[in-house]
């Protein structure tokens, strides 16, 4: 086994006994990218330099006995919409395109601290707006498992490149399923934390009561590894939850008897596909078997979570995306006056999804429109905050399918935002509640393309998300990986 095929557990084991360094992994995940990268198109940047002089000192400090945790000397790859001091941060948009940013957002920084070793910046959708990896300025990302098919998004660079072997782990953001719908589709583990429990400090705003940063891992135990390294109270971030992380670790391997799982009727049936609800529904039966007691649930404003997301979300983008206006930083496209200057820049720096978003958004907060549209929304989103605590009171999680299909091909909902929108119905009421939930592959349909599992919790209850999600990874016995033609082990 190449040594990029390696969990981050197996790969710490292996630095720590002296079979291999730093050094060797990172040299393993970039001759990884340079075989796949030409194909897929995860990277928009790989740091070379950078990541060798950090590889270097892990292993100099390593040798001295100074070990600074789970991830120390472990080749990682981050979403380019987290800010990285020295290293480009374009959010996929030519309106940000060679920007450099002078600070370290607060997950970079941790992450640093612990030793971690960048790889480089992943490519995503811009200003992660999309379930594709498609609308990004600098050309799409291809899913390893068929090259002629997505790899979901918006984080779908980070995803793709872990299931390939371009990086050990990954992070991501989660506004409307960013992290977990990728994961899903390319088979590996996605997960979207409480609201507040990492910080948003860094992370190039989309939604702001939505977008969550989280990891992507080739299993739940290196998720919740990934996850340990960055969460906790953040002063720079104003929404950043003030109370001690979770505990997750005690009750891991206690397996899913006695836990109540809440079946979600509204996510599931027409629009499904078959294989993925056949794989729900055996996981759901060796679960039982196994002790765990099974309860359907309605939450009906689940039905309307879509149209929710679609209002609150453009909303905050169209505010957030004020800033890039041509005057601090960014593309600048001259004009005859600083207005004309402004509407040209962002004419030719955004592509059509965000300029669509942007659209959507401000008009539902115009005079005359506000109540009706954005004011309606955050109404029905408080409802379905009280149906998802309610509905806890008789489950521990929740569980459904993370996205209703497998991978689609390259540009078969490009032209139907609709259709692109339902990829993440599955996944939006979780980021509407700021509640946790992680998506856990469980099979391969009959083309060979990952099917996900997704399993939600209440706010702050990480720690029986990830026992159950455990649960569900050991009888999934998922170990399939992509394979590629040419790839080299």
């Amino acid at each position: 086994m190449s040594l990029a095929d390696l969990t981050i557990a197996e790969a710490g084991k292996q630095l720590r006994s002296g079979q291999a360094t730093s050094v060797d992994l990172l040299e393993a995940v970039i001759e990884r990218a340079s075989f796949t990268e030409a194909q897929l198109h995860c990277y928009l940047t790989i740091d070379h330099e950078g990541a060798r002089k950090a590889a270097e000192s892990a292993d100099r400090e390593l040798a001295a006995g100074t070990d600074r945790g789970p991830l120390h000397g472990i080749p990682l790859a981050l979403k380019d919409n987290f800010c990285t001091r020295g290293m480009t941060t374009t959010c996929s948009s030519q309106i940000l395109a060679g920007y450099v940013p002078p600070y370290d957002a607060t997950v970079v920084s941790r992450l640093r601290s612990g030793g971690a070793v960048i790889v480089g910046k992943t490519n995503l959708d811009e200003f992660a707006m999309g379930s594709s990896t498609e609308n990004s300025a600098f050309g799409p990302t291809r899913n390893p498992w068929d090259p002629e098919r997505v790899p979901g998004g918006s984080s779908g660079g980070s995803a793709a490149a872990v299931a390939v072997g371009s990086a050990l782990g990954g992070f991501g953001s989660d506004t409307g399923g960013s992290i977990r719908q990728p994961a899903s589709l390319c088979g590996v583990v996605g997960f979207k934390p409480t609201y507040g429990l990492v910080s948003r400090y860094g992370l190039v705003a989309f939604a702001s009561s939505l977008d969550q940063i989280g990891p992507l891992a080739r299993n739940v135990g290196d998720a919740l590894t990934l996850f340990e390294a960055v969460a906790g109270h953040d002063p720079l971030d104003s929404t950043s939850y003030p109370g001690p992380v979770p505990e997750m670790r005690s009750d891991l391997e206690a397996g899913p008897k006695g836990i109540r799982v809440g079946v979600v009727t509204e996510l599931s049936g027409e629009g499904y596909e078959p294989a993925v609800s056949t794989a729900m529904a055996e996981m759901l039966n060796r679960l039982a078997a196994d002790g765990a007691e099974l309860v359907e649930v309605s939450l009906p404003t689940f039905e309307l979570a879509l149209s929710c997301y679609y209002l609150i979300a453009p909303a905050e983008a169209s505010a957030n995306l004020a800033r890039f206006d041509g005057v601090r930083y960014g593309l600048r496209v001259d004009g005859e006056t600083v207005e004309e200057m402004m509407a040209r820049t962002r004419a030719e720096g955004f592509g059509p999804e965000v300029i669509r978003r942007i659209l959507l958004g401000t008009y539902s907060l115009s005079a005359g429109y506000y109540d009706a549209f954005y004011g309606q929304a955050n109404r029905l989103r408080t409802k379905l905050i009280r149906e998802i605590a309610e509905v806890h009171e008789r489950v521990d999680v929740l569980v459904s399918p993370t996205s209703p299909t497998v991978a689609f091909e390259l540009g078969a909902k490009t032209q139907d935002p609709l259709a692109m929108y339902l990829s993440d119905v599955c996944t939006i009421p979780a980021d509407l509640a700021g509640t946790p939930a992680i998506s856990v592959p469980v099979g391969l349909d009959h083309q060979g393309l990952p099917i996900g599992l997704q399993v939600m919790a209440p706010a702050l209850g990480e720690a029986v998300m990830f026992r159950m999600a455990r649960a569900v990874e050991e009888r999934a016995g998922f170990t399939a990986r992509p394979a590629m033609a040419g790839l080299p082990t």
